[in-house]
Parts: structure tokens; sequence; C-alpha cells
């Protein structure tokens, strides 16, 4: 199993804040994320309309809505997203394989370079028209198997 969350270190005591492009739900979380992953898989490029996502894993118990909330609606079966139901922004995905995590947009950090993906999952279901041009492992699924590769497609 590939091990590791990627990112800057961050102790405990720090805390990350984000929020949805209108600013009507805000977030805190403290501590370091489980893992931060670029992702391809179809799911969650239709989720966000882009062709990769950016997600950081924090657990449940050290994440905080401060301001509103999300709304929810059941993507898939055992999955759920959140999203701000004033302006739509796409804001969380929790699965009941994952009880403990709450997995966010990187995106949605008040400064997204806090955190640095650490490997790209799904990259079976990569689009042939986008590269992300970096020697992170790519897995075919999740990063519970072997990496395809390291680095694009054809290095």
């Amino acid at each position: 199993m590939w091990s590791g969350y990627g990112g800057g270190r961050m102790s405990q005591d720090k805390t990350i804040s984000g929020h949805c492009l209108c600013g009507a739900v805000r977030f805190v979380y403290s501590g370091e994320p489980n893992w931060t992953v670029y992702c391809h898989c179809e799911s969650c490029r239709r989720a966000t309309s882009s062709p990769v996502t950016t997600w950081i894993s924090v657990p449940r118990d050290l994440l905080r809505f401060v301001q509103g909330a999300p709304r929810y609606f059941e993507s898939s079966a055992g999955a759920r997203r959140g999203f701000c139901e004033r302006c739509g922004s796409p804001m969380t995905y929790e699965h009941e394989r994952f009880p403990g995590e709450v997995h966010l947009y990187a995106v949605s950090l008040a400064d997204p370079s806090q955190v640095a993906p650490s490997r790209h999952v799904f990259a079976d279901e990569q689009l042939d028209w986008f590269e992300v041009h970096d020697h992170l492992p790519r897995f075919g699924a999740t990063s519970r198997t072997t990496p395809l590769r390291h680095g694009p497609k054809g290095e």
C-alpha cells in the first residue's frame, strides 16, 4: 500500500481554513491531512466539470464547518457529495468505506499552496488530452496497488 499524505508538514495545532466560491460555507481543520491526491476518475471529473480533481483527506473529527453547512446528494451507492446550496460550489466527498474521513477539494482552501499532491489515482481513467507534468506515481485505480508508472505517459 502506498502511504504518505503529500504536502507541506503541518503541526497538529495549525488551523487550515477554506470556503466555497461565495463564502456562505466556511470550514476549518487542524493538523495534517491523511493524504492529498490527484483523482482522474470519471465520477470526480463529472462532479467538478474538470479533467482532474485534487483531493485532501482529513480526519472527520478535525473538520468543522464554521459558517453555513454543505447540502448533500448521494452520487453513488454509499457516497455523498456536499456542495454550497447558494453558489453550487462542490465542497466534500464522503463514502461509507471511509467513515472517519472527509475529502475536501484542495482548491477550496484559503491557501491551496499549503498542501501538495503525493500521487495520482485512477490514472486508467485519465483523459488522453490531459497530462500533469510531474514525476509522482500513477496508480491505475486506488493507491493500494502497484503504481503503473511515475510521471507522464511516454516518459
